[in-house]
């Protein structure tokens, strides 16, 4: 709305109407904002809490390859290493959290399945630090979903919250400072049209 409008009766019903609309807008951005707030809190406490396992199971992981290296030799190792397929399940999908698109992933965890080399003249120290390694991508992919996510919602809460002042700070103000000139502008025609009219009635 044009707020150079003439002050009319339609024109302020016109800047009441967006005055109205304006802050349902604000309403709704922010119980968005407060929604979309602590869904990227949840998402950074389960993050920080994947983090120290993945952490902990990398200690573990590295001991235990470190022992398969000491046991089996470095170089029979790196040759069972070369049968290690590269990782080819991962698929992603996404949900909607306010409308904010949230990545979802999805692959085939293979921390139970056989390891591609044969038992013989192997120690244990390579199944542990194989299965270790296992943990810890299960854990990343997880982790790089939780982190993406909140990246995607960070960015969000920040355009919501731009609108959200924009219509505070900007818009609401606007209108209601129009409203309030085009009623005193009528209420002052209204007076003067009552006191024109009782002119009129007196001289007749």
């Amino acid at each position: 709305m044009n707020i150079n409008f003439f002050p009319t009766k339609g024109n302020l019903i016109l800047a009441k109407n967006t005055l109205k609309l304006s802050r349902q807008g604000y309403e709704l951005l922010d119980k968005k904002r407060n929604v979309l707030i602590r869904e990227i809190m949840d998402l950074n406490e389960r993050a920080k809490q994947i983090q120290d396992v993945i952490n902990e199971i990398f200690e573990k992981a590295y001991a235990s390859l470190q022992n398969a290296n000491i046991e089996n030799g470095i170089s029979n190792v790196e040759r069972f290493s070369h049968g290690v397929e590269f990782e080819s399940t991962i698929k992603i999908k996404s949900r909607s959290v306010m409308g904010v698109e949230i990545p979802f992933v999805t692959y085939e965890n293979s921390t139970s399945n056989m390891p591609s080399y044969g038992f013989a003249n192997m120690t244990s120290s390579l199944d542990e630090a194989i299965y270790n390694f296992n943990k810890v991508k299960d854990l990343i992919v997880r982790l790089s979903m939780i982190e993406n996510a909140a990246y995607r919602l960070a960015l969000n809460i920040r355009k919501t919250q731009k609108r959200a002042n924009a219509l505070k700070n900007v818009t609401i103000p606007l209108y209601e400072q129009l409203t309030k000139n085009i009623q005193q502008v009528l209420e002052e025609h209204d007076r003067d049209e009552f006191t024109r009219l009782k002119v009129i009635k007196n001289k007749k």
